[in-house]
């Protein structure tokens, strides 16, 4: 029934709305505490080609790490393709991001993962930029892909991880841990420093790299994120799943 419901255009509009506005809510009724917001004030203005990064379970504030209005460059969210992810369209463009659909191929099956890397390279290109999970949409939790990586790379764009925590929350017992923000309690939203892509010509090792800078950067910001809103700090997965070749990525966005 769930599934048939998430399936239903009109569904996926009501609830993604109603989540959209929730974001909305949280985010003008909490005391924000911000962090090392001089990393992203360049991009805001326009100067630099960014791939912004924030892990899949904390994507309910995501707005607020980015600003909407006159002169900002527009900015895209990468969604699923996913019934879920019709939902999470509708959420997003609510508090102001477009979207790109795609996804990486499941089973032999093409799940639009080619098409939205070449989409989004070019919306960078018309001076937007692409906000991305990259341990999204199926983990494991915490654990950066190389999708980000070879997008930054493609597009010559550097990549700035972001992470925000709120002292009122539920986290939910899923995949990702993901974070439930409640109203009226106080909170933290923190960039991270800058990731260089690889260049052109980057060997494996040199994009795995910088696939890894970019993985602790994140986890750092966000257990940072956690001690300023005073909650216990959301753990990685172990690293027990390899990702995947930089040598099959680096094929794939040819």
């Amino acid at each position: 029934m769930l599934r048939q419901l998430l399936g239903n255009p009109i569904f996926q509009f009501l609830i993604g709305r109603a989540i959209g506005g929730y974001m909305l809510l949280v985010g003008v009724t909490t005391r924000w505490t911000k962090v090392n917001r001089q990393a992203v004030e360049p991009f805001l203005a326009g100067q630099g080609r960014l791939v912004a990064c924030i892990w899949h379970g904390r994507f309910m504030q995501i707005h607020k790490m980015w600003g909407f209005g006159p002169g900002v460059p527009r900015a895209k969210m990468l969604i699923s393709q996913s019934r879920e992810g019709g939902v999470v369209v509708h959420a997003s463009r609510t508090v102001g991001a477009d979207v790109i659909r795609g996804s990486a191929s499941k089973r032999g099956q093409s799940k639009g993962g080619f098409e939205a890397l070449r989409a989004m390279a070019r919306h960078i290109d018309e001076g937007g930029i692409i906000a991305m999970t990259p341990d999204g949409p199926r983990g494991p939790r915490m654990r950066a892909r190389l999708g980000p990586v070879q997008l930054a790379k493609l597009a010559n764009a550097q990549l700035l991880p972001m992470a925000w925590a709120s002292s009122n929350r539920l986290v939910m017992n899923s995949w990702d841990r993901f974070v439930l923000p409640l109203p009226f309690g106080r909170g933290a939203l923190v960039w991270g420093n800058p990731v260089d892509p690889p260049s052109a010509d980057a060997s494996d090792a040199e994009i795995e790299a910088v696939r890894l800078k970019l993985e602790d950067e994140l986890n750092r910001i966000a257990a940072e994120a956690d001690r300023i809103a005073g909650v216990q700090t959301i753990e990685p997965a172990p690293k027990t799943i390899a990702p995947a070749s930089t040598r099959e990525a680096a094929a794939a966005a040819k």
